[in-house]
């Protein structure tokens, strides 16, 4: 079982379509975990799911821009009837650079920049808190693409470099904000599959 999520965890599946100079490029990535924690008569469950999409031009050899949007939930359970779900949004623009090192390897790097929501609800029996806040990222994803055979292949990455902020409403307007930066280079690790026409 502890395999299986971990694969889970880490598999993130892309499809692209269209690597040429006036093509559109289509792809997404998805992400499931589930969990079971059981300890002395009591039992913790935590399951999230994450969808990806993106869609781009491919406006010249070398360079793709077009829009990307993320939805995310999340929710653990716990055994005294007390449970805490987050949601997640963002919408936003990415650019592409990719560079061909051969027939068979490519690079590439994303640049990624939106909006983000993000949305906690915590309820313990019949009562509810919710927490919400609202924010913008910036980001950059590179990756080496493997073409296997006909535009089909593998997409590797690493990690990448991010920053994000997160402004929580809170009671008469003291809310939290949150400031990120993410370094992951080598932290990281996804492997995707696409698919070029």
């Amino acid at each position: 079982m502890k395999n299986f999520l971990v694969i889970a965890a880490l598999a993130i599946c892309t499809f692209a379509n269209a690597q040429k100079k006036g093509s559109i490029l289509v792809m997404g990535s998805i992400e499931y975990n589930s969990q079971n924690v059981s300890n002395s008569g009591s039992e913790d469950k935590t399951n999230s799911f994450t969808f990806s999409p993106k869609v781009g031009y491919q406006f010249h050899q070398n360079w793709t821009a077009g829009i990307e949007a993320g939805v995310g939930t999340a929710k653990r359970e716990f055994s005294n009837n007390t449970e805490s779900k987050l949601n997640n949004f963002s919408l936003g623009g990415f650019l592409r650079y990719s560079k061909p090192l051969n027939q068979t390897f490519s690079a590439y790097a994303d640049l990624g920049v939106g909006y983000q929501n993000r949305k906690t609800t915590n309820t313990v029996g019949p009562l509810s808190t919710i927490n919400e806040g609202d924010g913008f990222y910036i980001g950059v994803t590179p990756a080496i693409f493997i073409n296997v055979n006909k535009g089909f292949g593998l997409n590797f990455n690493i990690g990448g470099l991010g920053y994000n902020t997160l402004n929580y409403d809170g009671n008469n307007g003291n809310g939290d904000n949150v400031k990120n930066f993410n370094f992951t280079f080598g932290k990281a690790f996804s492997v995707g599959i696409s698919k070029n026409f």
